[in-house]
C-alpha cells in the first residue's frame, strides 16, 4: 500500500475512533479520555504501517515497536489515572471557559478530531520509516533507538515516582520532589520530548518524508511548554498547592533535569554601632 493511502487510512481511522471517544465523554461528563485515546493512537497506527506498508519488514518492525512500546505504556498509565475518575482539572477549566459562548460539547468535539488530526500528522516519521525499502540499518536509525531507550526510561520513571507518591495519603497537598521531580518540576515531559527527537532522527534515515521528522521536536516543544503541558500543570498546582509549589518552583528547574538552585536568605542588617 503506498504512502498516500496509508496517511487516507489514518485519518479515517483516527476520526472515526474520536468521535467514538468523544461520545462516550459526553456521555460520562468527562473529556479527559481525549488524552487516553490520543496516546493509545499511535499503537493503532504502528500496526496498521507496520502490517501495510511496503518498506523494509524489519525496519517497519523496529519503529512499529517503538511507537507501540511508548504508546501503550502512556496509554496504560494515564487509564489508571482517568478511568473511574472524576474530570481532570484541565478539562473542567476548558468546560467552564468553552460554556460561556455557545455549545461546549460541539467545541469539545472539535478538539478531539484536532488532537486526532495530530496523531495522523506526528505520525509523519514512523510512515516514512515504514515506506523505505532499504535493507539496513543506518547509524542515524541506531542513534535514535539509543536516544528512546533513554526518553522511555527517564518517562517511566517519572511517572512511577509521581503514582506512588499521589497514592500515599501522607502526601496529600505536597509536591513531589522526589527521584527525578528533585531535578525537574516536569522530568515526564523532558523525557516526552527526548523520544520526539528520537523518532526525528529515525526519519530522517527515510528521505524525502523523514525530513518531516525535523517539525517534530519543536513542535512537542511548544505543545509541552506553552498548550497542554507546563503551562497547564503549573497553573493547576498553584490552584491546589499554593505557597508550596510556588516555593519548588524557585529551586527547581521547569524543564531540563538540573541540580536544584539553593535558596539564599538575606543576610540581617547590621547593628548600629554605638555613639558616644
Amino acid at each position: 500500500m503506498n504512502g498516500p493511502t496509508l496517511l487516507g487510512l489514518a485519518t479515517g481511522v483516527c476520526v472515526a475512533s474520536m468521535s467514538v471517544i468523544w461520545l462516550i465523554g459526553r456521555r460520562l461528563r468527562n473529556y479527559s479520555f481525549v488524552d487516553l485515546a490520543w496516546s493509545a493512537h499511535f499503537a493503532v497506527l504502528a500496526l496498521l504501517y507496520g502490517l501495510l506498508g511496503p518498506g523494509w519488514p524489519a525496519r517497519r518492525l523496529l519503529i512499529g515497536g517503538m511507537y507501540a512500546l511508548w504508546s501503550l505504556r502512556l496509554a496504560f498509565h494515564l487509564g489508571r489515572r482517568i478511568i473511574g475518575e472524576p474530570e481532570e482539572g484541565r478539562y473542567v477549566s476548558l468546560r467552564e471557559a468553552w460554556s460561556r459562548g455557545g455549545n461546549v460539547d460541539l467545541k469539545f468535539f472539535g478538539f478531539f478530531q484536532l488532537q486526532g488530526a495530530l496523531n495522523v500528522f506526528l505520525s509523519l516519521p514512523l510512515l516514512a520509516a515504514a515506506l523505505n525499502p532499504a535493507p539496513r540499518f543506518s547509524w542515524l536509525e541506531w542513534l535514535a533507538v539509543l536516544v528512546f531507550t533513554v526518553g522511555l526510561t527517564g518517562e517511566a520513571a517519572a511517572d512511577e515516582t509521581l503514582a506512588r507518591f499521589k497514592a500515599d495519603p501522607a502526601n496529600r497537598g505536597k509536591v513531589c520532589d522526589r527521584g527525578l521531580w528533585r531535578y525537574s518540576r516536569h522530568p515526564n515531559y523532558f523525557f516526552e520530548w527526548t523520544i520526539w527527537v528520537a523518532y526525528a532522527l529515525f526519519a530522517l534515515a527515510s528521505p524525502p518524508l523523514g525530513y518531516a521528522g525535523l517539525l517534530m521536536p519543536p513542535l512537542m516543544l511548544h505543545f509541552l511548554l506553552n498548550v497542554t503541558g507546563i503551562k497547564a500543570t503549573e497553573e493547576q498546582s498553584l490552584k491546589s498547592r499554593g505557597e508550596a509549589y510556588r516555593t519548588y518552583q524557585e529551586r527547581t528547574s521547569a524543564f531540563v533535569p538540573w541540580p536544584p538552585r539553593r535558596r539564599h536568605s538575606v543576610p540581617p542588617s547590621p547593628e548600629p554601632e554605638n555613639t558616644p
